[in-house]
């Protein structure tokens, strides 16, 4: 029996068998990994391309989006370039936030999202940078082109959010850290960084 094209006899893996986007650096599709409803870390397993339970979250904060990442990116040296903290990726798909104003329940899920900013965050030395979307045909964030155009409480959610998330209660420490929100111009280039360093890595 033949299969007709594009059709897949196996589930393409989420990673490598998706496309960027519909018109990357700008609109870019994201793999959703966790919606705002969950407790518990879920992320896909490099290897199969399935789901797994990473972690239960130990706080109490839950995620201020959708959370996932961008098919046919990884976080190489050029993503560490343009960090002013490290020279290093985290070697990991690039991460996104989707906002919509309609909650999305559901995870596995592929969504065509508009780049607007990003947060840099370094993750144990390494940039662990958080590309800021919104869905591209949701009307209610039409008018949004730059970070600075959303509230400014819902940044900081965000913010605080992945400042806080691999927090243990009891401890002290923390590995990870929030350097600064950064604006579309740096997160085109960003995006760009991290589709040239897959490229590298994996090939066309």
């Amino acid at each position: 029996m033949s299969f007709p094209s594009p059709f897949y006899r196996w589930r393409p893996h989420p990673w490598h068998g998706l496309e960027v986007g519909d018109d990357p650096p700008n609109i870019v599709n994201a793999f959703v990994e966790i919606t705002p409803f969950d407790m518990i870390k879920y992320e896909v397993d490099k290897k199969t391309g399935y789901m797994r339970v990473d972690r239960p979250q130990r706080s109490s904060s839950m995620p201020p989006s959708l959370y996932g990442f961008i098919p046919r990116t990884y976080c190489g040296d050029r993503v560490g370039k343009l960090s002013t903290q490290t020279d290093k990726g985290d070697e990991d798909p690039l991460d996104l936030c989707v906002l919509s104003e309609r909650p999305i329940d559901r995870t596995e899920v592929i969504l065509s999202t508009r780049v607007i900013g990003g947060i840099h965050m370094i993750d144990r030395g390494e940039a662990d940078d958080k590309i800021i979307t919104v869905l591209d045909n949701d009307k209610y964030y039409q008018n949004i082109k730059e970070v600075d155009d959303l509230p400014e409480v819902l940044i900081e959610r965000i913010r605080h959010y992945f400042a806080t998330y691999k927090l243990i209660p009891g401890q002290d420490t923390n590995d990870v850290f929030v350097d600064r929100v950064f604006d579309r111009k740096h997160a085109i280039k960003v995006v760009e960084a991290a589709v040239e360093d897959y490229k590298e890595m994996f090939g066309d």
